[in-house]
């Protein structure tokens, strides 16, 4: 079993919808990001490849890339899990956490761990996905932007 370890961090960007972990968060100000901005998903995506020795999510999608402007971020996701599968290992769980003011993650992680399950080709409990809060201390605390942790365990297919 290898374990990866992936973040990713993006500034708010109030022009465009705010999608986490594939889920559209309504009433919430978007990502900026050459993607959709899903920092989940990229966290998510570098946990993966990182546990499989495979670089990392701009190695494989690089964001000056026109192919990749506006991408939906689970896509890309399902790509880095084949990705992962050609090397000859597959997902067994991921836990990552948001970290933000705002929007609450609590409401949405269901749904978040359900879409992201689906993606991975992993039960929905072998997803965990939590929010925590920067305790209004520097830029996250100042609401510019979120950041996103994310572990993954990966191992051998069978």
């Amino acid at each position: 079993m290898r374990v990866g370890l992936g973040y990713d961090s993006h500034r708010f960007d109030p022009s465009r919808p705010l999608i986490l972990g594939g889920i559209r968060i309504p009433e919430a100000p978007g990502l900026s990001g050459h993607s959709d901005g899903d920092a989940v998903a990229h966290a998510v995506i570098d946990a993966i490849l990182g546990a499989g020795a495979l670089g990392d999510v701009g190695r494989h999608f690089p964001p000056g890339e026109e192919e990749w402007r506006d991408a939906d971020s689970m896509d890309l996701l399902a790509r880095a899990v084949a990705i992962l599968g050609e090397a000859g290992f597959r997902p067994v769980n991921v836990d990552a956490v948001v970290i933000c003011e705002e929007p609450r993650i609590s409401p949405v992680s269901l749904s978040m761990r359900e879409r992201l399950a689906q993606v991975l080709g992993i039960p929905v409990d072998s997803v965990s996905l939590k929010g925590k809060t920067n305790e209004k201390m520097g830029w996250i605390g100042a609401g510019e932007g979120l950041a996103v942790h994310a572990v993954a365990l990966v191992e051998p297919r069978a």
